[in-house]
């Protein structure tokens, strides 16, 4: 910190000699950057929540403006309640970004010196919450739950990159991304990888236990494959960032199916081999938790059904219910 009485301490460029400044020199030294807060909101599908304003045409995440002396937290549950009509507290963070001051399509007479946005996470509304919504009468003109993939094109360039990464970072489960203009200055694996970057194929339908019924046709099988952390393999197309369940093994066994389109997607269920043994290239494997796994994809209601039967099995593999950690992607290994 400054010292604030008489002199602040700063050392010059070189790293060598330090000089002195007064209090009054070392303020105007610093640099002067506006606050801002808005929060992540998705639905039970994994949709994100973002509004249409009267001022822009593109969509915006709910937030504002942090007011003079308010703490961050605060703003986002307030502009929350003034633009949803909807109360509740959002003490989680899942990003922070610094936004420049020559972000392109700032009007130059607004005297934009730079940003610093808070993300907070609003958490999955359900249906009940959602039907709340309250919109004021001037300002927000409507609501809209959009697939991840699609907030490029609804959203500005940096405010789309930033809801990206923040849904990223929540779904990693590793605590709070530090971002620049958008970008995490550590990405992670599902940074790295571009998940959600385009729409995941939806699997709604209906979840029945037990293997499929004869003369049903079959499509898609795939298959939940254990670590012995409880974890699951997930496969994420290198090409596209698809999330995906890797194919049945020999030993996996009849988990149940999802009926759709008029087919069965049938699920297995099973251990992954140690050491597992190389996958194709075009994939990245990860270990991730069966929850992570349905927030990468769009299974509909059923998806709860199918989590739920997930964790019987787990549990009578004898395996430990996996804490929230971020995805590990595994090496590549030898082909035998």
């Amino acid at each position: 910190m400054p010292q604030l009485t008489d002199e602040a301490l700063s050392e010059d460029e070189g790293g060598g000699r330090s000089t002195w400044m007064t209090p009054q020199e070392y303020g105007a030294s610093r640099a002067a950057l506006w606050t801002g807060a808005v929060v992540l909101v998705t639905d039970t599908d994994g949709r994100v929540l973002v509004q249409s304003v009267d001022y822009r045409p593109d969509r915006l995440l709910p937030g504002g403006a942090v007011d003079a002396g308010e703490a961050p937290s605060a703003a986002a549950a307030r502009e929350v309640r003034e633009e949803l009509g909807v109360d509740g507290r959002f003490p989680r963070g899942l990003a922070v970004d610094w936004i420049p001051a020559d972000t392109p399509g700032i009007p130059p007479e607004m005297g934009f010196p730079g940003e610093i946005l808070h993300v907070y996470d609003g958490g999955t509304w359900t249906p009940d919450r959602i039907d709340g919504i309250r919109l004021p009468a001037q300002e927000i003109t409507g609501i809209h739950f959009a697939e991840p993939a699609d907030l490029p094109a609804l959203m500005d360039p940096g405010d789309a990159r930033r809801a990206l990464s923040a849904l990223r970072a929540r779904i990693n489960g590793g605590g709070p991304a530090l971002l620049e203009d958008g970008r995490p200055t550590l990405p992670t694996a599902l940074d790295l990888l571009g998940v959600l970057r385009t729409r995941r194929t939806p699997l709604h339908g209906t979840w029945h236990a037990g293997p499929v019924p004869s003369g049903v046709p079959v499509r898609e099988p795939a298959a939940w494959l254990f670590a012995p952390d409880g974890r699951v393999l997930l496969l994420i197309s290198r090409a596209t960032g698809g999330a995906h369940l890797p194919p049945p093994t020999a030993d996996s066994t009849p988990l149940g199916h999802r009926h759709a389109d008029g087919a069965a997607h049938p699920r297995t269920v099973g251990r992954l081999p140690s050491p597992p043994p190389a996958g194709d290239p075009a994939y990245a494997r990860l270990l991730a938790t069966p929850e992570q796994v349905r927030e990468l994809a769009d299974w509909g209601p059923a998806g709860h059904a199918e989590l739920a039967a997930v964790h019987e099995a787990r549990t009578r593999l004898s395996l430990p219910p996996p804490p929230r950690t971020p995805l590990t992607e595994l090496p590549e290994g030898t082909r035998g």
